[in-house]
């Protein structure tokens, strides 16, 4: 059941960091499921994600406060839109755009009534 979990963590972990530059892969969601999973399979690399400087700040807040911090919400705000604008921009039909309009708008709710760090 090991292996499960350091898979899981590694493809969380991977997609995660390909969210940084990827409009509407989550990020931070998956760096902590990343987390989650190599709690339960590697505690070496459970210790270097809470341990690392980009990282382990934002886990420690969520972990501690269930906080996102400032800068993240704004960035976040802003892919959201520019990926909407995108959308627009594209012809996406009014049924997709629909349903970006409910997912973004929820996540932009839920992302914004958590505690700043």
């Amino acid at each position: 059941m090991r292996l499960v979990w350091l898979i899981g963590g590694l493809v969380s972990l991977g997609i995660g960091i390909a969210g940084i530059v990827l409009p509407l892969v989550p990020t931070v969601p998956l760096v902590l499921l990343a987390t989650f999973c190599f709690a339960r399979s590697s505690s070496r690399l459970h210790s270097w994600l809470l341990q690392h400087p980009t990282f382990g700040p934002q886990i420690d807040d969520w972990n501690s406060r269930g906080a996102i911090s400032q800068r993240a919400k704004r960035l976040a705000t802003v892919s959201i839109f520019t990926v909407f604008s995108i959308s627009i921009a594209l012809a996406v039909p009014v049924h997709v755009l629909a349903i970006q309009t409910i997912t973004l708008s929820l996540v932009l709710v839920f992302l914004w009534t958590r505690p700043n760090t």
